[in-house]
């Protein structure tokens, strides 16, 4: 089954999205009630990394400047130059798709409340959350509180705002539920994340709230710093392992998501190229992870499809059709406890998560990154102001996202500005290496873009479906 919902789901960007809209009902065609666990779990979570690990991994890693559209070619150009609308497959199957996965989601979270099976509320209840942070986050207002009702055909838009805090009191309910008394099933096999262990998934709630307080560090200082203190002072576990989807394989159809998207069944291995930003960073610091992250060739000045050198003498992106979805990594958990402790907790302790979160990450390339943090290292902590520190934390953070997260890196870039923005252009002898630069071909002017627009699908069919703004309006937290 997980073959078949990998398949279906997790590229529904290539496929129509009306063929992907019951795709986790059983063959014998069971109401959403007889489902089992067991059955629904696993759509549920490749649900979520077919979404998370393909359409918004493409459009979050172009807009975080890992890549470039690759001269001569033209799948992505609406996303490089900043023009995609409405009708854009890559982002509409991504808002269908979600909320698709969502409606499974909801039900098992629906079941588990009724049996009061606590361990897979718990489970639905990060699912939820995980992949509707990820939506509000691209979007702004989103159906939330009346979404996935049968009873309702055009739910309500909640604000960004209430869909937080509404994120953090799930959660909080969730956490709260006694897992030893949990009745019935126990998660095993089909948790394809944990294998049913619950204590992980405690800690993957728990770094999700730390991820949706710190999100709120511009916005709303208050409730992002009583949050996170309060997580701090109860000494809440944080994820120190990976949260992912792994098993995938070399095969059409069950190989990680943005490999087979972009790489297989596009029929193509050149699309994406190595973007000045990121590769200029990693080359001027002599980072070992250059080599495994673009082949050779020189890089491509953000958006600048249409140089006339053509594309054979371009660095390329280099994916593999193996490579886990990770929805949190142990490094983003590292990362995200020393950006609290610095902000929370008078800097103790956050250069040593730093130093092990630039680590972890070098060790997942099979790398050695201890003389990289070491004294004098290109990364060693500043241990300096708050901005020195931070500036090394959320840059490392920005290179760790490296495939499959750069949605991640492209949210944290618009909360904290971080890397910079480039004040000349990338063909300027003045350009700082890993400062952002503005398309060549962009439409916006000086601007970047800020969201993903809501479906013409959406907007056409529900009432309530607020006035679509233009690409340049900021997400609530970023105003």
């Amino acid at each position: 089954m997980k073959k078949i919902i990998l398949l279906l789901i997790g590229f529904g960007m290539l496929i129509s999205c009306d063929s992907v809209l019951d795709i986790n009902r059983d063959p014998d065609d069971l109401t959403p009630d007889d489902l089992a666990f067991e059955v629904e779990l696993p759509a549920s979570i490749t649900a979520v990394a077919g979404v998370q690990g393909a359409n918004w991994a493409l459009i979050g890693g172009i807009w975080s400047q890992m890549w470039s559209q690759s001269p001569g070619s033209s799948q992505y150009r609406v996303v490089d130059n900043y023009t995609l609308g409405t009708t854009d497959a890559i982002a509409e199957s991504g808002w269908r798709n979600t909320y698709d996965g969502l409606l499974d989601i909801r039900n098992i979270k629906k079941k588990a409340l009724a049996a009061e099976n606590w361990n897979y509320y718990l489970i639905a209840t990060v699912l939820e959350t995980y992949i509707s942070h990820m939506l509000t986050d691209w979007y702004g207002d989103i159906p939330y509180s009346e979404a996935n009702d049968p009873l309702i055909f055009q739910p309500k838009f909640d604000t960004g705002e209430a869909v937080y805090d509404a994120m953090i009191a799930d959660l909080d309910d969730a956490l709260g539920r006694n897992l030893g008394a949990s009745v019935g099933d126990t998660p095993g096999a089909d948790d394809l994340v944990f294998g049913g262990n619950m204590n992980n998934w405690v800690k993957f709630a728990n770094t999700l709230k730390l991820k949706i307080f710190l999100r709120q560090t511009e916005a709303r200082p208050s409730v992002a710093q009583a949050g996170i203190t309060a997580m701090i002072n109860a000494n809440a576990p944080f994820l120190d392992t990976d949260a992912s989807l792994t098993g995938f394989t070399d095969a059409p159809n069950v190989s990680n998501p943005l490999f087979e998207s972009d790489k297989r069944q596009l029929n193509t291995a050149l699309n994406l190229r190595a973007s000045t930003t990121m590769h200029s960073y990693l080359a001027t610091n002599l980072d070992s992870r250059l080599g495994l992250f673009y082949t050779a060739g020189n890089p491509v000045n953000q958006g600048d499809y249409n140089n006339p050198a053509g594309p054979n003498t371009f660095a390329v992106s280099i994916l593999s059709p193996l490579t886990p979805v990770y929805f949190i990594s142990h490094e983003e958990s590292l990362f995200m406890q020393a950006e609290a402790m610095e902000r929370y907790n008078s800097g103790t302790g956050a250069k040593a998560m730093y130093d092990a979160a630039v680590m972890e990450n070098f060790n997942k390339w099979s790398l050695d990154g201890s003389a990289f943090v070491a004294t004098a290292g290109a990364y060693e902590y500043p241990s300096g102001t708050f901005d020195e520190n931070l500036t090394a934390i959320i840059t490392q953070k920005w290179i760790a996202s490296y495939p499959g997260n750069g949605a991640e890196a492209f949210f944290e870039w618009h909360r904290t500005g971080i890397p910079a923005t480039s004040t000349v252009p990338q063909t300027d002898a003045g350009y700082i290496p890993g400062q952002f630069a503005v398309s060549v071909n962009g439409v916006l002017g000086t601007g970047f873009p800020q969201r993903l627009l809501y479906p013409a699908g959406e907007t056409s069919t529900n009432l309530q479906a607020p006035a679509v703004v233009p690409i340049t309006t900021p997400i609530w937290w970023n105003q």
